[in-house]
């Protein structure tokens, strides 16, 4: 079985409309220069339509917030048409210059938005500037706001404990658990943290509880194959292990998860 390391940094959930607010189509109509800033292609549409409602919260309110789903947003958008972009068109070929272009457009809007956040407050932008550009000084500040309110915040406990990943296993479980405790009822769980945790115990040769948390991202996410039914239940053969009783513990660990009511174990 594969377990896997604590991802650099968790982007926060995708911009789009809200109930209220307008849909892609209403947003051109009233903000044309924003829709106008790529050529218009097939591909990439939820990633550029995420760029479009990023830059019109930007528009609303200039904060360093909304700066930070602009980058997020542009990244997204930019490695989706940097993919596309490889793709040969044997009688369009000119689709691939687009792609190009659009590509070179998305870059160059987040070297300026880095450029003009460098020296930002903002925790995720903070976090942002050392992951990206390895910024010692923005890193420095990130991890002073250990303990803060402005750190309770599930994505932003993950990035803590990518600070901590390699210096202090038992540190980063215990903000890993924090992570968890700090989702409300239904929301919508980055599978890295299971992945996470289950690595950091199969590191520790703690078997029974990397078994139960890939069997929680199992659960969590079926679709993922770094982790299938197959690969758990040698996983229980090779070590011996009650899968049984440990599937229920999964089960109920999970459950706490999704209904807002996990609570980080005594360590």
């Amino acid at each position: 079985m594969k377990f896997y390391k604590i991802a650099g940094i968790l982007p926060l959930c995708t911009l789009m409309a809200c109930e209220n607010g307008p849909n892609f189509a209403e947003l051109c109509d009233q903000n044309p220069e924003i829709c106008q800033e790529f050529q218009e292609d097939t591909w990439c549409k939820r990633e550029r339509i995420a760029v479009g409602f990023a830059n019109l919260a930007h528009k609303t309110e200039a904060s360093d917030s909304n700066k930070f789903q602009q980058l997020i947003a542009y990244e997204g958008y930019g490695k989706c048409m940097e993919h596309a972009s490889k793709i040969e068109h044997i009688k369009l070929k000119v689709k691939k210059t687009i792609r190009i272009d659009n590509v070179i457009k998305a870059q160059a809007k987040i070297k300026e938005i880095s450029l003009a956040t460098r020296n930002s407050e903002h925790p995720d932008l903070l976090f942002y500037h050392w992951s990206r550009y390895l910024n010692e000084h923005s890193l420095g500040k990130f991890v002073a706001l250990e303990g803060n309110e402005l750190l309770e915040r599930p994505n932003r406990q993950v990035n803590l404990a990518s600070f901590y990943a390699k210096r202090d296993p038992n540190k980063t479980l215990k903000i890993l658990y924090h992570a968890l405790e700090l989702y409300p009822m239904d929301a919508k769980v980055d599978n890295e943290i299971f992945k996470s945790i289950a690595s950091i115990f199969a590191d520790k040769k703690e078997y029974k509880q990397a078994y139960i948390w890939s069997k929680i991202l199992h659960l969590y996410s079926p679709e993922d194959t770094n982790i299938t039914t197959k690969s758990l239940e040698s996983y229980v053969s090779a070590n011996n292990l009650n899968g049984t009783f440990l599937d229920k513990v999964a089960a109920t660990t999970l459950k706490k998860i999704r209904s807002g009511e996990f609570k980080s174990p005594h360590m």
